[in-house]
Parts: C-alpha cells; sequence; structure tokens
C-alpha cells in the first residue's frame, strides 16, 4: 500500500480531513473547529486532537489550503496572484513541522490586484478548480463555487485568470438573523416558488436596500408565507450575482443543496450549468498537487 497522507480543508468555521493513500480516501474527518474555535497559539495541538488516532502512531504527510493560511491562521502564506495554476500554487506554498513530527505544507490562496479593477482574495477554492479542471479534463471554462462567499472564476488553459467575490452566504446569514427582515420568522418551509420570486425581484433595476426591504414587504401583504421569506431572501441574494452579460455555460461547485439554487436561478437568466460535488473537486486538486510534490522531492519532476 502507498503511504498515507492527509488532505485538510481548513476554513473559518468548519474543518474537514480526509487520510488517504496515494489516490484512495481511507477516512474523512469533519468538525466545527474552524479559526473562529481556534485558540491564538494552538493549532498544533487543535490539529493533533482532530486527526488523533491517524497521528497516533505514524507520521503522515499533511496539505493544507484555505484560511488555515490566513492572517488569522496557523501560518500566514502569501497571495499567489493571477494568473495561477498548480505550479504557482506549489512554489509559494508554506511548509514546516508539526510537533509530533509530520511533515506539512499550506497552499497560498490567490489575489488579484487592483489594477483597474477591485482587489479581491480567495484561499481553498483554488484547490477545487483545479480539481474540476483535473476531473473533468477541461482547460478552459467558468465556474461558480457558491457558499459563504461566492466565487465567480475564469480559467484558461489551467490557470485561474479571473474571479469576483459575492459575500451571499454570509449577507443571508445578517439579515436573517440580526435585522427585522428575519424576527420572528416559523421555521423554514422550502419554497421554490418563492425563491424563484426572489430571483425574479433581483433583475429590477432598483437599489439593493430597496430590494431587501421587499423581503419585509411582501411578507406583511401576504404575498410570501412567513415561513418562504428565507427562500424569498436566498433567491434575491443569489440572483444578484447574475447579470445579463453571464453566459454559460458555467460550472457549480459545491454541495447538493447549494448547487441546486444556483441552478434554478442561472435557468432564470438563460444560462447552462453543470453541477458537481465540491468535495471531490477538493479531494482531487489536492491528490494532483500532493503527486506534483512527491515528484519533486524525488527528482521525477
Amino acid at each position: 500500500m502507498e503511504r498515507e497522507w492527509i488532505a485538510i480543508d481548513w476554513g473559518t468555521s468548519n474543518f474537514r480531513a480526509w487520510l488517504l493513500a496515494g489516490n484512495d480516501v481511507l477516512d474523512k474527518r469533519s468538525a466545527s473547529a474552524g479559526l473562529l474555535h481556534v485558540e491564538p497559539g494552538r493549532f498544533d495541538a487543535t490539529l493533533k486532537t482532530l486527526l488523533s488516532e491517524w497521528v497516533a502512531e505514524s507520521t503522515p504527510m499533511i496539505v493544507m489550503a484555505g484560511m488555515v493560511g490566513s492572517q488569522q491562521g496557523w501560518h500566514e502564506v502569501d497571495y499567489c496572484p493571477l494568473p495561477a495554476g498548480a505550479d504557482s500554487l506549489l512554489a509559494r506554498r508554506k511548509t514546516f513541522t508539526t510537533s509530533w513530527g509530520s511533515d506539512a505544507w499550506i497552499v497560498p490562496g490567490l489575489c488579484k490586484s487592483a489594477s483597474g479593477d477591485m482587489p479581491d482574495v480567495m484561499r481553498g477554492e483554488e484547490i477545487q478548480l483545479l480539481g474540476l479542471s483535473l476531473l473533468e479534463e477541461i482547460d478552459n471554462f467558468q465556474a461558480i463555487l457558491p457558499g459563504t462567499h461566492s466565487k465567480h472564476v475564469r480559467m484558461q488553459q489551467r490557470q485561474i485568470v479571473d474571479f469576483s467575490t459575492y459575500m451571499t452566504g454570509e449577507l443571508y446569514q445578517v439579515l436573517i438573523s440580526h435585522s427585522i427582515l428575519g424576527r420572528g420568522l416559523p421555521d423554514a418551509a422550502p419554497d421554490d416558488k418563492a425563491f424563484l420570486l426572489g430571483v425574479d425581484v433581483s433583475r429590477r433595476h432598483a437599489a439593493l436596500s430597496q430590494l431587501l426591504f421587499s423581503a419585509r414587504t411582501l411578507r406583511l401583504s401576504g404575498d410570501i408565507p412567513a415561513e418562504s421569506v428565507g427562500d424569498y431572501l436566498s433567491g434575491l441574494l443569489i440572483g444578484l450575482e447574475f447579470t445579463p452579460d453571464n453566459t454559460g455555460p458555467v460550472w457549480l461547485v459545491g454541495s447538493a443543496a447549494l448547487t441546486r439554487r444556483y441552478q434554478l436561478a442561472a435557468n432564470v437568466f438563460g444560462i447552462q450549468t453543470c453541477c458537481i460535488d465540491g468535495d471531490r473537486c477538493f479531494i482531487a486538486g489536492m491528490q494532483s498537487l500532493q503527486q506534483r510534490l512527491t515528484e519533486k522531492q524525488n527528482g521525477q519532476f
């Protein structure tokens, strides 16, 4: 059997890890142990606890991506400028050794400079995009990665050449939890009709603050039931990510629940989409980087 190694997606809120041997996934761990839940200076100890049985009697290589490489993370890793591909990510990785002796490295995120445009950054999604390119054997494509901070990305010749970030997921949570729009709501009930109404309203030429207040007025008027306000607001915010200039096809990378919502919204705009599981893409991207690194270390690359 090939030597075991560990791939980790360590974000702001969540932690996910996979134990692999070569390209075979042997086990998986997940926990609500993102950066927000780790005390300063406790990343090494936290990781050892999270991986306990995997590292009890061995020292597998550990490959990490995500916010673990941010200013608030374990080790800050400088962003990689665009265009960026696998070689760029490997060249800028941060390497170190854990307290129990595992060789570890953190993949850098990406940054888009402010020359003629707003600056932007990502950490973790670059791995999924690399994995998508390899799994589907495509060099040039557009992709949307839904989530707390949704990413719209363009890739050419397996190089990420442009991307934009939308605070859709985070804005939704803030509005539902801390604004009048979500106050006193009953338990949510799935409502595609309300969701699609939100997408349709997002196409109106109006200020964001005005559009958002419609979630309140439509509830008061009885046009949408209280239990459907969440779906309406979700459709409104997701719809705002799309413009008439968007063209397809677009890959949707993420969980089935999230990609389904984006697919519904894209249909309203006449945009063709293809869905793929985000974890599958992440694993494929990490496998590719780990293999390239091993080949370099062995002088085969």
